[in-house]
């Protein structure tokens, strides 16, 4: 349908009816386009830089103290940090080992004021003030523990991974007094798993240091 020719439409061509918004590509750019403008307003930029400094704020790091094996050592790390990370990453300690990282193999076993500690569920900033053994402070020089030197002669080891923990760990075990029989040592040394399966050979070395230990 044709119109007269006029100022506004000297072709005379008809009126152009508003299309549709039917759900096509360039609609869904238009919408698309305003809502990114939306998101960029001034007030939601200001709310995501507030945001993201309070993030930069939680995790940033702070200097943590550590008495490892009688020496003090200041690490700069993050506050959720676990104890078995900063000794592996930060200080370079790495006989205490890495297994399930969930407490449940006690490969990590450390001693935390004397007492065996898992320290991949420990933050490295709760041990602050606090005195932290691992595998490398057992020995004197060149003088094994007792429990290390028992290890060896009844060869409880095989792979060696877990064996750091069970020393640890069994050092605790006759320190707490709980190595009066294979079955108590077995029951308190449950927590120490051993893929390879060397647990008689385990006992058989905490038994001894256990009787050394009541014999001195």
């Amino acid at each position: 349908m044709s119109t007269f020719p006029s100022p506004d439409n000297p072709g005379g061509l008809p009126p152009q009816e508003p299309r549709p918004d039917d759900g096509s590509r360039r609609s869904f750019m238009k919408q698309a386009g305003g809502i990114l403008g939306l998101a960029l307003a001034p007030p939601l930029v200001a709310q995501a830089e507030r945001l993201t400094a309070y993030s930069k704020t939680v995790e940033g790091v702070s200097a943590i103290k550590l008495k490892v094996n009688g020496t003090v050592h200041t690490i700069q790390a993050e506050p959720r940090v676990s104890l078995l990370d900063a000794l592996r990453e930060y200080l370079d300690l790495t006989g205490t080992k890495k297994g399930c990282d969930h407490g449940q193999c006690g490969a990590c076993t450390v001693h935390v004021d004397g007492k065996r500690t898992l320290a991949c569920l420990s933050l490295a900033i709760m041990t602050q003030g606090k005195e932290v053994t691992t595998i490398e402070g057992l020995a004197q020089g060149e003088q094994l523990h007792p429990m290390q030197e028992a290890f060896l002669k009844h060869d409880g080891l095989q792979c060696g991974y877990c064996t750091p923990g069970q020393i640890m760990s069994a050092v605790a075990c006759v320190r707490e007094g709980h190595a009066g029989s294979e079955a108590e040592i077995r029951e308190y040394m449950s927590g120490n798993l051993c893929r390879c399966g060397a647990y008689p050979n385990i006992v058989a070395a905490v038994r001894e240091v256990a009787g050394q230990s009541a014999k001195g």
